[in-house]
């Protein structure tokens, strides 16, 4: 009994792994392509990808004010070589 507790504990491990963080911006629709919105914040242009699995709930258009939520997912990742220390200078 204590087996099947414990297997099912380990099971579960994985659901319980942080998902990414959300975050959301407000503001009017700039452009809007199949691929991409722009909505202006502020002065800034947010240009925020999207797809065929994007939920869009209300009629979606050039001028409507929308909220966005989004994550950021990295793309690409380069990892640098570590430098190596700089030698001590030593007293004398």
């Amino acid at each position: 009994m204590a087996l099947v507790a414990i297997l099912l504990g380990a099971l579960g491990l994985p659901a319980h792994a942080a998902a990414p963080k959300t975050y959301q911006v407000t503001g009017p629709v700039l452009e809007l392509t199949a691929d991409m919105i722009v909505v202006k914040k502020g002065s800034d242009r947010w240009e925020i990808a999207r797809d065929a699995s994007t939920k869009v709930t209300g009629d979606l258009k050039v001028g409507a004010t929308v909220t966005i939520q989004y994550r950021m997912t990295a793309t690409a990742i380069d990892v640098k070589a570590a430098k190596e220390p700089k030698p001590k200078k030593g007293k004398g």
